[in-house]
C-alpha cells in the first residue's frame, strides 16, 4: 500500500507536471506537507482522549508544516499556483492524503513515518535534480522575499526545530543570494525531514524523541553555552542561564 501511495505521488509530479517546474514544485509543497497534519490530527486526540502525550513530538512535527508551508509561499511567490487546474488538483489531492494517512497513522504509525520518509526522499531528489540541471538559470535570479523573510530575517526558532538529528546541535543559517540558494536550501529541509521520520520509526523513538530545544534543555552540562545555537550565543551576556532559586518568605 505505501509502494502504491508513493507511486501515485512520483506520477503526478513526474509525470503530470514534469514539464512545469515551479507548478510541479507547488503541487509538490501542498501534498507533501498534509501528513503533518494528519500526524498532528492524531496525536491531539490521543492526548484528548487521555492516551498519551508527546508535546515534543507535536513541537517538532509543527515545526516540520511551517517550514514546508514557508516552501508552498516560495513556490506561489514563483507562479506555481497561477492556474485554477493546478490549484484544483493539489488541493483535492491533497485533501484526499490527509484521510489515507490518519487511519495508517492510528493503526501502523511507523508505517505512516516510512511513507512520509519516502515522499520526503522523492522531494529532495527532485530538488536536487533541478538545481543540478538549472543551476547558471537559477544563479541570475533574486531570491523571493518570503525566502529571505524565512531563512534569514524571521524568528528561527521554528526553523530549527525540525532539524532534530543534528549531534551537534549546530543549527543551520542558509544564506539566500539568489533563487539557487533558494532551491540549495528547500532541499536541504527536505534531507532534515528524511532525518527525522527515520529516528522515529525507531523501536525505542516513543522514548528518545524529542525537539532539537528540549535536548538542550536537558543536556546536563555546566557551560550550557556549548549547546545553544550559534545565533544565542552573543545572548549569554544578557541571560542569567543559571538564575538564583526563589527566595523564601521572610528572606
Amino acid at each position: 500500500m505505501i509502494r502504491a501511495i508513493v507511486g501515485f505521488f512520483a506520477f503526478i509530479v513526474d509525470v503530470v507536471y514534469g514539464n512545469r517546474p515551479y507548478s510541479r514544485f507547488y503541487l509538490l509543497e501542498t501534498i507533501a506537507r498534509v501528513p503533518y497534519f494528519s500526524f498532528l490530527s492524531v496525536l491531539h486526540l490521543y492526548e484528548t482522549l487521555g492516551f498519551w502525550r508527546k508535546a515534543d513530538w507535536l513541537k517538532v512535527h509543527f515545526a516540520e508544516t511551517w517550514n514546508e508551508l514557508h516552501h508552498l509561499l516560495i513556490m506561489e511567490s514563483l507562479g506555481g499556483n497561477r492556474y485554477w487546474i493546478d490549484r484544483f488538483v493539489a488541493q483535492h489531492v491533497a485533501f484526499a492524503y490527509y484521510w489515507i494517512v490518519v487511519p495508517i497513522y492510528m493503526l501502523l504509525p511507523k508505517s505512516a513515518y516510512y511513507l512520509m520518509e519516502s515522499i520526503e526522499n522523492h522531494a529532495f531528489h527532485t530538488y536536487d535534480e533541478y538545481l543540478k540541471s538549472h543551476e547558471a538559470e537559477l544563479k541570475a535570479q533574486p531570491a523571493p522575499q518570503i525566502a529571505i523573510n524565512y531563512y534569514c530575517d524571521g524568528d528561527l526558532y521554528m526553523f530549527d526545530e525540525f532539524q532534530t538529528t543534528n549531534p551537534s546541535r549546530e543549527f543551520r543559517r542558509p544564506k539566500v543570494d539568489n533563487l539557487y540558494d533558494v532551491f540549495v536550501n528547500i532541499r536541504d529541509d527536505e534531507s532534515e525531514h528524511v532525518k527525522t521520520m527515520v529516528a522515529l520509526q525507531q523501536p525505542a523513538a516513543w522514548l528518545t524523541f524529542h525537539s532539537p530545544h528540549t535536548v538542550v534543555e536537558l543536556t546536563p552540562v555546566e557551560d550550557k553555552s556549548q549547546v545553544l545555537a550559534p545565533n544565542m550565543r552573543g545572548c549569554l551576556k544578557s541571560i542569567d542561564l543559571n538564575p538564583p532559586s526563589p527566595l523564601k518568605k521572610g528572606e
